[in-house]
């Protein structure tokens, strides 16, 4: 386990620097690491033509966001990379996320990049799949949730859906953005 450089008990998992981005969010604004950097942040992996995990986990998502809210933590925002750049226009993620009842006010999907850009994003920042299925329309993906530092860091991984009796783990979720966000 690795701990961050404090005496909080906060416990990563995970200690990797997210590379570089500057991409295109629901709203077509463009959203930098640059953007990001001083703020704690969560990140995930979606596409909105998904019949499998992208619906619960951005119901989850948007769960974790309800729950941060409700603590009073602010300064946070939420990160969700398209792995399907082609359909997943800012439009179609517009679309998408209105399904969810979400604060889009600090939740980004973002877009503009190719598929192999994103699978090597995805491997490079968060130790994480992100390739086309060859026998569908559909992608293989990590269904993780990431934590991210104010450095640009991924610190933590959890679980993004439920996993046999394995929830996903909003308390400690909330708690760790409580923790890193004090730092």
């Amino acid at each position: 386990m690795l701990s961050a450089c404090s005496n909080s008990d906060f416990q990563g998992n995970m200690d990797v620097e997210v590379q570089n981005f500057t991409n295109t969010n629901q709203n077509s604004e463009k959203v930098s690491l640059a953007d990001l950097k001083g703020k704690v942040w969560l990140a995930n992996f979606i596409f909105t033509n998904c019949t499998t995990v992208c619906p619960p986990m951005t119901r989850n998502m948007s769960e974790v966001q309800d729950k941060l809210n409700e603590e009073g933590i602010e300064d946070y925002e939420i990160v969700s990379f398209s792995v399907d750049p082609t359909r997943d226009t800012p439009e179609a993620l517009k679309e998408y996320i209105s399904h969810y009842e979400a604060d889009e006010t600090n939740w980004h999907l973002l877009t503009g990049y190719t598929e192999e850009e994103i699978g090597t994003f995805a491997e490079k920042s968060f130790q994480a799949i992100a390739i086309p299925d060859p026998n569908s329309d559909q992608f293989v993906h990590g269904t993780s949730f990431y934590l991210v530092d104010q450095q640009g860091k991924a610190v933590k991984s959890y679980q993004g859906t439920k996993q046999g009796s394995e929830d996903v783990p909003y308390d400690e979720i909330v708690q760790d953005v409580k923790q890193l966000s004090k730092q």
